[in-house]
């Protein structure tokens, strides 16, 4: 049965995307070898005339063959069809990532990336990680010309603190902040998420299914590459990965009993949060879409919400070997503390 997706405004500035998106890293970068294009492409076509139209890629990812792929995909597709995320801000330097708010960094990262995606304009243009070495006010600046010039049509932030996000908003209104948010991750709900809807911003979660966990299990480290970065993750190591195993046995006889996948009852936990969540999990399978697609169609009463709440609970580990690039240690100097050199 074709499950048919709901379109919802993400933000207060007008924007509506598709309640799932599709998250498009694994197809060039980061769990491994690249996938084969034409395959890759069919997936792309395959979500967009199945109502999936936000894809969300960045010039990170590759690096730049992500966008590129996108941009591939899209010849033949009604542009006003589809919505078009990318980030900028992230870049690996000597073997080490550094992260650069600069105005002129942002408008070249703009341009180059209008390039690689072969597109008019970006729907959103995301902060992918915060420079604590330059006022947010002094990034938001540039992005909000680039608005003004019809280059990107809407902002959003990635992985930033509760001040930051209020700082930036006050020079142009964000439509949506990006921040790993699942049944595994749940920080975003202190600070952030309450933040977002004071201020009418939208939540796009990255990750919804624990970096594939919630979605295969213990047997998914089995099929890590060599260079799969999930393999340094603190949630697979030791006590932790025992935890965690426990975790997603109860997802599986909760999912079961309801007659959906494990994947299906996490990604329903996290569509539940609320009519301004578009969470953007990713796949390299049409198969593996389809099963996340469906997660639409599940309803979750009161009390399994809160039994997944609890499930949630037990989780063991930090999110990530780098924390320190997360909404954590997102602060910026203050605008007036800062010189252009």
């Amino acid at each position: 049965m074709a499950v048919t997706v709901e379109r919802i405004k993400l933000g207060s500035q007008g924007l509506e995307v598709s309640k799932q998106g599709l998250g498009c890293m694994g197809m060039s970068s980061a769990y491994g070898v690249p996938k084969p294009e034409p395959e890759m492409i069919s997936l792309i076509h395959h979500a967009i005339n199945s109502g999936v139209t936000f894809l969300d890629t960045s010039d990170f990812y590759g690096p730049h063959t992500n966008e590129v792929l996108i941009g591939k995909a899209l010849k033949g597709v009604v542009r006003e069809k589809v919505q078009i995320a990318t980030k900028f801000g992230v870049t690996f330097k000597d073997g080490k990532m550094e992260v650069c708010g600069d105005p002129a960094y942002v408008r070249a990262s703009c341009e180059a990336s209008l390039k690689r995606l072969d597109i008019d304009y970006i729907d959103i243009y995301y902060v992918h990680r915060i420079d604590t070495h330059v006022p947010i006010e002094v990034t938001m600046g540039e992005l909000k010309k680039l608005v003004e010039e019809g280059k990107i049509k809407y902002v959003g932030l990635s992985e930033a603190s509760a001040s930051t996000i209020r700082r930036a908003n006050a020079v142009h209104p964000i439509t949506a902040v990006q921040n790993e948010w699942s049944l595994w991750t749940r920080d975003v709900e202190e600070e952030i998420v309450p933040i977002c809807r004071e201020l009418g911003i939208g939540i796009v979660p990255y990750s919804p299914l624990g970096r594939g966990f919630l979605s295969s299990g213990p047997k998914l480290l089995e099929n890590f590459s060599e260079n799969d970065f999930r393999k340094k993750l603190p949630r697979f190591q030791g006590e932790n990965f025992e935890t965690n195993k426990l975790v997603y046995e109860r997802i599986c006889e909760m999912g079961a009993k309801k007659g959906c996948t494990p994947s299906q009852l996490a990604l329903a936990w996290v569509q539940h949060q609320g009519a301004d969540v578009s969470p953007i999990p990713g796949t390299t399978k049409i198969d593996n879409f389809n099963e996340n697609l469906g997660s639409l169609s599940v309803t979750l009463t009161p009390q399994e919400m809160a039994e997944l709440n609890s499930l949630a609970d037990m989780v063991k580990g930090n999110r990530s070997p780098f924390m320190g690039n997360t909404f954590y240690n997102s602060e910026t100097p203050p605008l007036f503390a800062w010189k252009d050199e």
